[in-house]
């Protein structure tokens, strides 16, 4: 292609490549001062890994106040996974509602946390967290381990697609 450009511009008359040249040199120069969209985001290595290191556990069983590869609950499930990492995170869900950096929910990304009330309809306080598994502009899904008897232990759930909407507090960003 720039072969018959050259060709081109190399048969025209002196004030014609002058133009040419000055024309094509703008839009080379355009092209490549080009921004990055938006949409695309650096990929944080972190956070990757916080979601890789999280799957391994799926399938471990639901217990109640453990946080061990032999079964965890919640927030037990949170705290290893992050403390693998050495990043810091409350070990009980109750602690969230004052913890972190606090994100839209359309901008949640891999890594962040996402903080529910508990089951109890007339408790408003945290209490049910999980780990978020995928980037804007992607269907929020989030890692977390579940007591529900339809789908307990470590599990990935489609947050548009569960009963997590209606008790939904907010989005934690610890990984920047």
């Amino acid at each position: 292609m720039l072969a018959r450009i050259l060709t081109y511009i190399s048969n025209q008359p002196i004030e014609m490549k002058k133009s040419l040249v000055a024309f094509f040199l703008i839009i080379f120069a355009t092209c490549s001062l080009a921004q990055t969209p938006a949409t695309l985001k650096v990929v944080n290595p972190l956070t990757d890994s916080v979601v890789n290191y999280s799957k391994t556990f799926l399938g471990t069983p639901y217990v109640y106040a453990c946080a061990s590869s032999a079964g965890f609950d919640c927030s037990g499930f949170t705290w290893y996974v992050f403390n693998h990492y050495h990043i810091v995170v409350p070990r009980s869900s109750k602690d969230y509602k004052t913890f972190g950096t606090e994100i839209p929910i359309d901008q949640a990304r891999k890594g962040d946390i996402i903080v529910f009330r508990g089951t109890h309809p007339s408790d408003k306080s945290a209490g049910h967290v999980g780990i978020v598994i995928t980037n804007p502009g992607e269907p929020l899904q989030f890692i977390h381990s579940s007591s529900s008897k339809n789908h307990e232990g470590v599990v990935i759930t489609d947050y548009k697609n569960s009963a997590y909407p209606g008790r939904f507090i907010k989005i934690v960003r610890v990984i920047e």
